[in-house]
């Protein structure tokens, strides 16, 4: 189905507000707001700090697999052994990013050529995919004392808003062509002239670099990709550009980048074979410091499941020894220094099993985050004794510095000004509907669809769900309804606060009610507000839960960056690096506390199936359970999603729909197959686009 044709049916269905909550529910639609301030309910159950549950969660789940690792690690003794260890983790390196698409022609084209003493400077442009262009400076030795072909170093850009423009980085290219070696330096999506947010005038509106690359990673989440695919890719294509030189030789290809571009440089090292030697600056920590100090960086620092399956910093050094590695640090990075020197001396006791111990070292400058001299020196130094087979004393001179007008490779300064130009964001919409024929062939049979849905998302059959452990706390009157109190554990650490509304005379089917703000959360739409709490008014029985990071559990220190990708988007980052996705989670929790209000309800028969009211990024987690779980809903109704996966993989300015993005579901369904499948059974309401404005306002 076609969003238009999606949008069509969504219209058709979508009603009046006040008429399907009056048919569906029988309520007059009242403000149903609370008489006072609502209990703490997990205060009140003595849980201490509930905004803190979610961290404590995640750092139990990942503590688990930071054992895991230490105990694979210890078995890796022999040669063979830690082959098998590389080819493993390279193979689920590359599968968790999504692949790499294919070799096509570059189009290298040399755009512009700007002198200097004992080098030159070459402008460059090629496409690293049709029609995706990226852009770099080419560094080449112009002196009697080296000779061509000489080796070559690619170079990765750190979150510079300028690009390859920036000092450091335009310095260690200067340093390296001085010291007989090509550098190669180029713009990473988002950044110099390769920014995918521009106004109409062609000028940067999201300047924005570490936001960029995850509001563009969002999308990639969806199907199946990383956005660090894309960087890798586009450094992979940067070496092939460097061997089609004839002045280069390329059997001697190192790498070496800060920063954003010390992950670049780590995992171009790791997956590229032509790679020879390698110094990654400020970035090798572990995750244990990683996440007990900074939390998660921005998405191309985050691997699907790399936590579950156990792929650490270190790991990145292991995948290619014993190619000569050097590591370098600044002593007061907010990188952990601690976490760098435990991953160093994992790698050094690897190196020194396979008879290398010298090809891994590590600097230490002192200093705060960046490219400092010190470290672009003793990159290059490494690069002279490994790559060119000279053991040389480095020294970065003063430098003629490019200014940015002659750093500017394309004719307007931007990529996506250039004729016949594809974004990133074009890249992955062209993906989501490649997979069109994939999903509506998988959707001929529903019940095997469902299944691949279940697997995707994470989500267990109710027979294999715990059991709720649900304890009464308390309770309390809100006019003629009794308001109890429940708290639900329904995995170890994991506790949800309720309210149970119960009027004197009930009729109908139950409801869960589920919100992004918790149990005490508003829908409003058409001016027209709906709560539990005017719900039981009506004379349904309400149970409002707080799923896991919504009301109480919302965390305090949970933004990831900034609002745009939720207050927990830590949290959701934290858990996209255990495999698992709050969609999924939260269904599953939706499930089990459903079946428990069955059960405590009509112990012995009566009511089997209850109604589901989910809002905002809480309703996607409902549409699953009941598709998943049919037999314990009646009916499912979602307010204020978006209709398919297909807008939040192309929206560049997309908000709090981080917590929708479950790894590789437009692979296997779109929202709509849901919808469709449950037919009358789920009514959607004002559907909206990924800033939360309704559709067709």
């Amino acid at each position: 189905m076609s969003p238009r044709t999606l949008v069509n049916v969504l219209q058709r269905r979508c009603l009046s507000f006040v008429w399907i909550i009056s048919f569906f529910f029988g309520v007059p639609i009242l403000s149903g707001t609370l008489s006072a301030a609502p209990p703490a309910v997990l205060t009140e159950a003595g849980v201490d700090k509930p905004s803190t549950l979610m961290q404590n969660w995640m750092m139990a789940r990942a503590n688990e697999q930071f054992l895991q690792w230490d105990k694979r690690f210890a078995d890796l003794k022999t040669p063979a052994q830690i082959a098998g260890y590389q080819q493993e983790r390279r193979k689920l390196f590359i599968e968790h990013l999504g692949g790499f698409p294919e070799r096509t022609e570059l189009n290298a084209t040399v755009t512009g050529v700007v002198p200097r003493n004992g080098y030159r400077v070459e402008k460059v442009l090629y496409e690293s995919q049709p029609g995706h262009f990226v852009t770099g400076l080419c560094f080449v030795p112009n002196s009697p004392d080296f000779t061509a072909p000489f080796p070559a170093v690619l170079m990765v850009c750190g979150h510079s808003h300028n690009g390859k423009a920036l000092d450091a980085y335009q310095s260690a290219g200067a340093l390296l062509a001085l010291n007989g070696i090509v550098g190669f330096l180029i713009d990473p999506v988002c950044q110099g002239e390769r920014y995918e947010h521009l106004k109409a005038d062609g000028s940067v509106e999201l300047a924005d670099t570490t936001g960029g690359h995850t509001l563009l990673g969002s999308g990639s989440i969806l199907l199946g990709q990383n956005v660090a695919r894309n960087l890798i890719w586009d450094g992979m294509r940067g070496i092939d550009y460097l061997q089609q030189r004839d002045d280069v030789d390329g059997t001697k290809i190192g790498c070496m980048g800060n920063s954003g571009g010390g992950t670049q440089t780590s995992y171009l090292m790791a997956l590229d074979d032509r790679i020879q030697a390698a110094a990654p600056s400020c970035y090798i920590t572990s995750f244990e410091k990683l996440l007990t100090t900074i939390g998660p960086q921005d998405a191309e620092q985050n691997i699907y499941g790399q936590l579950n399956w156990g792929m650490d910093h270190a790991d990145y050094l292991i995948m290619r020894a014993p190619i000569p590695i050097l590591i370098c640090t600044a002593t007061e990075d907010f990188f952990s220094i601690a976490g760098a020197w435990e991953s160093f001396r994992k790698a050094k006791r690897v190196y020194t099993r396979l008879g290398y111990s010298d090809r891994v070292d590590l600097i230490e400058a002192d200093g705060g985050h960046g490219w400092q001299k010190a470290l672009r020196e003793a990159s290059v130094k490494w690069m002279c004794r490994w790559l060119a087979g000279r053991n040389v004393d480095v020294r970065e001179p003063a430098l003629q510095l490019l200014t940015e007008q002659e750093c500017q490779v394309t004719p307007k300064g931007q990529t996506l000004l250039l004729e016949g130009r594809k974004s990133a964001f074009d890249l992955n919409v062209a993906e989501f509907d490649r997979l069109h024929s994939r999903r509506t062939e998988l959707w001929k049979n529903p019940a095997d669809a469902l299944h691949q849905v279940r697997a995707v998302v994470g989500v267990k059959p109710l027979s294999a769900l715990p059991p709720v452990d649900a304890k009464k706390t308390g309770e309390h009157r809100e006019g003629e309804l009794t308001v109890e109190h429940w708290v639900f554990t329904v995995a170890e650490g994991i506790q949800l606060p309720a309210f149970l509304f119960r009027p004197e005379s009930a009729q109908g089917a139950p409801v869960l009610f589920v919100h992004p703000s918790g149990k005490s959360g508003e829908i409003v739409v058409e001016g027209k507000t709906l709560s539990a709490l005017s719900l039981a008014q009506s004379g349904r029985i309400v149970l409002a839960v707080d799923l896991r990071g919504t009301g109480e559990t919302l965390p305090e220190k949970g933004t990831w960056y900034n609002k745009r990708f939720g207050q927990d988007g830590r949290h959701l980052a934290i858990a996209y690096l255990l495999g698992a996705n709050y969609v999924g989670m939260r269904a599953e929790e939706i499930i089990q506390v459903s079946n428990w209000l069955l059960h405590h309800l009509t112990p012995s028969g009566g009511t089997s199936t209850l109604d589901v009211l989910g809002e905002g990024t809480t309703a996607l987690s409902a549409l699953h359970a009941v598709a998943l779980e049919p037999e314990l809903f009646a009916k499912v109704t979602v307010v204020h999603t978006v209709p398919s996966w297909r807008d939040i993989i192309s929206s560049k300015y997309a908000n709090d729909q981080f917590v929708n993005c479950i790894h590789g579901a437009a692979q296997v369904y779109d929202i709509s197959h849901l919808v469709e499948f449950l037919g009358t059974r789920c009514d959607v309401l004002e559907p909206v686009n990924t800033t939360g404005v309704p559709l067709g306002k």
